[in-house]
């Protein structure tokens, strides 16, 4: 009876607080859990874009039309060897579903807004609206995450 006891306490992982739960069954109909698929879709479609925009950062690295970092600023090459690097180390992490990615990736954006700031025509201004309004939605997506158990009302059906 004691072990029997053991093992069913054993069989049932501990709620770790997460608001992505890798390894746990994934219970898709649940309202639960729904908010950490959107959640997860979200993050890798954010990790494609970012694969994307470290690939085109590496590319004026590696094949540039003319000799880049004899006609740029130093802070201008900087910027761009930055970005070739932290893009896809956020993406990997994006991808993953890693807190870390979301941190990583949130260093990114908020790094795009203030050079497009600091630097003109480094970025478009359209980034610094993309970046606003995807950081808003990571945010309002990993609050809905980790409270879907919790909330009353509207968000929450039964």
């Amino acid at each position: 009876m004691k072990i029997a006891r053991g093992l069913s306490k054993m069989a049932v992982p501990p709620d770790t607080g997460a608001a992505i739960r890798l390894g746990e069954p994934a219970n898709i109909a649940g309202e639960e859990n729904r908010a950490g698929l959107f959640l997860v879709v979200f993050m890798r479609l954010l990790a494609g874009l970012w694969v994307i925009q470290g690939l085109v950062q590496w590319g004026a690295i590696l094949l540039p039309q003319e000799p880049m970092f004899d006609k740029v600023s130093a802070l201008h090459g900087t910027a761009v060897i930055f970005f070739a690097i932290f893009d896809l180390v956020a993406a990997v992490g994006l991808w993953l579903a890693a807190p870390w990615g979301g941190v990583i990736w949130l260093l990114g954006a908020i790094a795009q807004i203030c050079v497009a700031l600091g630097l003109p025509g480094f970025f478009s201004m359209f980034w610094i609206a993309a970046d606003l309004v995807l950081i808003v939605i990571y945010f309002v997506l990993t609050w809905q995450a980790g409270h879907a158990g919790t909330m009353p009302g509207l968000l929450r059906r039964r």
